[in-house]
């Protein structure tokens, strides 16, 4: 009975990050320069590690993937469907899902230690602009420095304080959890 009992508890975890992804996720702010928009869904994936950790955080984002990849507008600008995935900031949305393996790693590996769960989020991070860049520069037509430009620079400071309020955040949040018993610690 107790392992079922951990089971219902890491599907209902992993239900509610997907939610918050599904609720998150289309709240974008649009730049005029570029078709990538500033999206919360990083920030949901950085959280979701840091709570409930990298297999379960994957798991959910895989799950809000697929929600949005079947049509339902949970992707950024309230879209969703496969030609969002094969338009220009479909990189990133695949990407995401090394973001989530990533600093999910770093942030069991090295648990409690804030420095390494940063390190795990930057270089997560890292991976998902190397996915979207590349993607991106090959639907647009633009050189790799020019993708740098439309689709990296300008989200450096947003994704450092994404970073920051997941990691003071998620902790607190991870703390009420374990001690409510619903993860082990």
């Amino acid at each position: 009975m107790e392992q079922q009992t951990m089971k219902i508890q890491d599907l209902t975890l992993i239900a509610l990050m997907a939610a918050l992804t599904c609720i998150l996720g289309p709240m974008s702010i649009t730049l005029p320069f570029t078709p990538v928009p500033i999206s919360f869904t990083n920030l949901v994936i950085y959280f979701a590690v840091m709570v409930i950790g990298m297999k379960r955080g994957t798991i959910s984002y895989l799950v809000y993937l697929l929600i949005g990849a079947v049509g339902l507008p949970v992707f950024s600008g309230f879209s969703g469907g496969l030609a969002k995935l094969a338009g220009p900031t479909g990189g990133y949305l695949v990407g995401f899902i090394f973001l989530a393996l990533i600093s999910g790693f770093f942030v069991e590996k090295f648990s409690g230690n804030i420095v390494m769960a940063v390190i795990g989020m930057v270089l997560g991070t890292a991976v998902t602009y190397a996915f979207g860049t590349i993607w991106l520069c090959v639907q647009m037509h633009l050189t790799f420095v020019q993708g740098l430009y439309a689709g990296v620079i300008p989200y450096l400071p947003g994704d450092a304080a994404k970073i920051v309020i997941a990691i003071i955040v998620g902790s607190a949040v991870k703390k009420a959890v374990v001690k409510a018993r619903v993860l082990p610690e």
